[in-house]
């Protein structure tokens, strides 16, 4: 039998629970993939109960996984996430950060400040700080791998602010730490998703605006290329492949996944 990809690596998913909605979520998706490749998962959220069902899942794959509630603009919350991996697990070769918001983004003049600090916090500041107290485990250990989920929507035009802003400080972030760390034997590579079909992106759309979710997609649908939006399971992939050994000379890339959304746009 092949070896499966990710088989006696530990990977920390964050942002791993599942919102109400028809499909499966970017974080949810990831962390069942790197399970069916065999990791051993810290799957980590801020809802606990967004986070059952995700658990309940990965251990029908019978590989081995804890889950715990925190939160990541808690820089105390983030430290603890660390040391609840090297204690259950005693090394982390994966730090997948799953996390994004953009409730409440305004364009520029009619923007208030705590919106901004609020999706800023948890867009930026929190991968930061999560990619802080993994950094040193992986310098020890001279190997490792993180992925930031940023977002096509850093580098494409926007009628609000902030997600774009927090999504572009991701890729520049991901491209420091991959240079600063490469002498460690640690990547850093970020996947940019275009438009998904996840709860997200659809379900809350649907929600705002009063319509039926199958009204969004078509909508979404005619604005790409390959003529469909994507699902959580292309993002998984694209996170399986980079967390793998194969893609062991890659770093500092920000990988679109978005059929072909961002050519079109130029």
């Amino acid at each position: 039998m092949n070896k499966k990809r990710l088989e006696g690596k530990v990977a920390i998913v964050v942002g791993a629970g599942q919102q109400p909605g028809q499909t499966i979520g970017n974080g949810r998706a990831v962390a069942e993939r790197f399970a069916q490749e065999g990791a051993s998962l810290l799957i980590v959220d801020v809802n606990a109960d967004f986070l059952k069902d995700t658990y309940k899942k990965i251990q029908s794959y019978r590989g081995k996984v804890f889950k715990i509630v925190a939160d990541i603009t808690d820089e105390n919350a983030c430290k603890q996430i660390a040391q609840a991996c090297m204690q259950h697990f005693q090394r982390v070769d994966i730090l997948h950060n799953n996390v994004g918001l953009s409730k409440g983004d305004k364009k520029t003049t009619e923007l208030d400040t705590s919106v901004w600090d609020y999706i800023m916090d948890r867009n930026l500041k929190g991968m930061f700080m999560m990619c802080k107290q993994v950094l040193p485990l992986m310098i020890a250990q001279k190997s490792g791998c993180i992925i930031n989920i940023s977002s096509t929507a850093s580098r494409a035009a926007r009628p609000t602010l902030t997600y774009k802003t927090s999504k572009a400080g991701v890729n520049a972030m991901t491209q420091h730490i991959a240079i600063e760390n490469a002498p460690h034997g640690i990547r850093a590579n970020a996947i940019l998703p275009g438009l998904m079909d996840t709860p997200m992106a659809i379900n809350r759309r649907a929600q705002e605006r009063g319509l039926d979710a199958e009204v969004i997609r078509r909508e979404r649908n005619a604005l790409v290329p390959m003529g469909r939006v994507g699902s959580a399971w292309d993002v998984a992939n694209a996170a399986v492949f980079l967390a793998s050994d194969e893609a062991a000379y890659i770093t500092g890339v920000l990988l679109p996944v978005d059929g072909g959304l961002l050519e079109k746009r130029g």
